[in-house]
């Protein structure tokens, strides 16, 4: 069995499909802050529902099913016992953790659930926090968006990708980086919770759109570069099963590309959606004033009896 850590000195077998689904290896620490991260959350739609208020079963879903299930899948699974053997591994692990994740946890809206549940206290120390400088500034959308399309760049081309290889520490720190800056960028854009940063649907479908070319062009750049990410960690582990080394970063390179891509496509088309039916609202409302209008017109106009 791997560790959930694998260096070179270990016994590495074939990641092979049978592997895929039966490599899994489960980190205590990270699983009992996932596992309380759910908890929480049922426990908050067990509240609202035992006072009679309704709470959607998708936003329920997608928290806890969609957001905190990929996390698992992404750091438990196979996935997370060889993300330090291959590059592809560790690509797919860090798109579902900087993407899926963070986008499924917004839907389910747990600052929405934490403000509508928690008591007095503490819903105003979340509220001041809301409120405060640093989180106007952090939730900043230009803030998001360049941690989001500029720290993959700044962690592939230089030593702090390496350096999380070598530190079963750092390595799990690298998995809170991807959830953290991902949120950052689809939770104001997304606009679901009360969160600073939130602009209007224009700005939004502009900064999404402008994440696919970086996200192409840094995966054509992996895929065409003849030097190895990470050369010495991962040649040391003298695989006589393929992938090479070389094949394997070019293949990390494509999902990272297609991933990018997909995953920025599907919320472009939630944003226009969203904000075709808040047009649609807004239309209604409008219809309706002007319906008050005319009808107060109509009365001021009758003759007195």
């Amino acid at each position: 069995m791997l560790p959930l850590h694998a260096g070179p000195g270990d016994q590495i077998e074939p990641f092979t499909p049978l592997r895929l689904l039966t490599a899994w290896t489960f980190e205590p620490v990270l699983l009992a802050v996932i596992i309380a991260l759910g908890s929480l959350y049922l426990y908050g739609v067990h509240k609202l529902r035992a006072r009679g208020d309704h709470w959607s079963r998708g936003r329920t879903f997608s928290f806890i099913g969609l957001g905190l299930g990929s996390a698992v899948v992404a750091t438990q699974s196979a996935i997370g016992t060889y993300d330090t053997v291959l590059l592809s591994v560790h690509m797919a692990q860090h798109m579902i953790l900087s993407m899926l994740t963070p986008l499924a946890m917004a839907l389910g809206a747990p600052v929405t659930l934490a403000l509508r549940t928690l008591p007095a206290t503490p819903r105003s120390w979340l509220l001041s926090v809301l409120h405060s400088r640093f989180a106007k500034v952090i939730c900043f959308p230009l803030i998001g968006f360049t941690l989001f399309v500029l720290s993959p760049w700044a962690l592939y081309f230089s030593g702090w990708y390496d350096a999380t290889l070598h530190s079963a520490l750092l390595h799990d720190l690298l998995h809170l980086h991807f959830i953290l800056v991902g949120s950052l960028f689809f939770w104001p854009l997304l606009g679901l919770d009360p969160v600073p940063g939130r602009v209007i649907y224009p700005f939004r479908l502009m900064l999404v759109f402008l994440t696919l070319p970086f996200h192409a062009f840094l995966g054509i750049t992996i895929m065409s570069s003849t030097k190895l990410i990470a050369e010495d960690w991962y040649t040391s582990f003298g695989r006589s099963w393929p992938p090479s080394p070389l094949r394997d970063q070019y293949i990390a390179g494509g999902l990272l590309w297609g991933s990018g891509d997909l995953v920025g496509l599907l919320f472009f088309g939630v944003l226009f959606v969203q904000w075709v039916r808040q047009s649609q609202r807004e239309a209604r409302r409008e219809d309706r004033r002007l319906d008050r209008l005319e009808e107060q017109a109509r009365r001021a106009a009758r003759p007195p009896r």
